[in-house]
């Protein structure tokens, strides 16, 4: 796709043969409203559109999108925060029973992270401070393993920001709340995009759970 035209033009086309055979479901959707029972957090990339992924249907995911698949820790003040606000609206108001943070492979936001874009405050108004969340991760992996190569320091970085920001999502009080009441689980996948291989990387030890 390379132009807004062909994108207009691929929705006209969706409108006239598609939609009028899912336009019942979409119709139910507007009646009953929206009842998803995952609520997602995925990556902005454009290469990783998790609809896709698990061939959801319209309804079935509730999905936020931001930089590097993050959940930054419970802080509520005056800024704006909309990963916490999806995150609260999917986990208090629609009553999600499974939250899955989704990294992936090749991520340009943890390839940034792991080239201290988080440092430089001067090179972006917003990137910066966002992945400066999950600094202390890869700077504790650095430390840990100094000598890693590039492209297996990236991977090991994806599992590690995956696994701190289902950690993160622990600190929300609602939240921690439906996880000791066994009524909300905290899941953390990776999806290689060069394989198609999905992983649990809670538990380092968990075979993939799609093979690539």
């Amino acid at each position: 796709m390379q132009t807004l035209e062909q994108l207009i033009a691929r929705a006209r086309a969706y409108r006239a043969d598609k939609f009028p055979e899912q336009q019942p479901h979409y119709q139910r959707l507007v009646s009953e409203g929206q009842s998803p029972k995952i609520l997602m957090i995925a990556c902005s990339d454009s290469r990783v559109d998790p609809t896709i992924i698990f061939g959801a249907e319209p309804g079935e995911i509730f999905l936020v999108r931001n930089v590097a698949s993050l959940v930054p820790p419970f802080q509520p003040d005056t800024a704006c925060h909309g990963t916490s606000a999806a995150l609260e609206f999917g986990v208090t108001n629609l009553g999600v029973e499974h939250v899955i943070v989704l990294g992936h492979g090749y991520c340009g936001g943890v390839a940034a992270l792991l080239a201290g874009a988080d440092k430089d405050r001067t090179s972006s108004d917003f990137i910066g401070p966002w992945l400066s969340s999950v600094a202390a991760v890869r700077d504790r992996m650095l430390s840990e393993y100094p000598d890693l190569p590039q492209e297996e320091a990236e991977r090991q970085l994806e599992f590690a920001t995956v696994r701190q920001s289902v950690e993160n999502l622990r600190s929300f009080p609602w939240i921690a709340e439906r996880v000791e009441k066994g009524t909300l689980a905290l899941h953390g996948w990776h999806f290689d995009i060069a394989k198609g291989a999905l992983r649990d990387v809670g538990d380092p030890a968990a075979p993939e759970l799609i093979s690539g």
